[in-house]
């Protein structure tokens, strides 16, 4: 089973993506601006969260993790690739500048999170699998942390 892939396939009511660049994802499945164009066909939410690369917040992780500029560059790519979403009815898409504690994908009633470990890139995080099992638990608190930064994004503008 691949633990990216297969949740995305068979998620049908919502798909909430949260980090700073994600780049991983696209660059690990080709198709997956096609498999969320098509969620977003029928009827499920998507929404992904990436961070603003002119951030102070990205700076400061950049940095934190030595990165050298990479993290903002990294988010750049993303935006390419999710950007092509940005006509999709069903898909938004949105910048934060939130101080990134851990990132959160989410499928329906299962969710990965990576915990950020000080200074460790996040490739190099740990990853929880959550699935929910009732309301109020562990699964809904990582849920309200993702509106919560959503609350505070704003949606992301394709450049002229």
């Amino acid at each position: 089973m691949d633990l990216w892939w297969d949740p995305l396939v068979n998620a049908r009511r919502q798909i909430d993506l949260l980090g700073y660049a994600m780049l991983f994802l696209p660059e690990a499945h080709p198709r997956l601006a096609d498999l969320l164009r098509g969620k977003a066909a029928a009827d499920c939410k998507v929404r992904i969260l990436l961070g603003d690369p002119t951030s102070r917040q990205v700076a400061e992780r950049d940095e934190e993790e030595r990165l050298g500029g990479a993290l903002i560059s990294r988010i750049h790519n993303s935006l390419v690739h999710f950007g092509s979403l940005a006509d999709c009815d069903g898909v938004e898409l949105h910048l934060h500048t939130t101080p990134l504690y851990n990132s959160t994908f989410r499928f329906d009633d299962e969710l990965l999170v990576t915990p950020h470990l000080y200074g460790v890139p996040g490739a190099w995080a740990p990853l929880l699998h959550l699935r929910r099992l009732g309301n109020g638990g562990i699964f809904d608190r990582f849920a309200q942390h993702y509106d919560n930064v959503w609350a505070t994004s704003t949606p992301w503008e394709p450049p002229a």
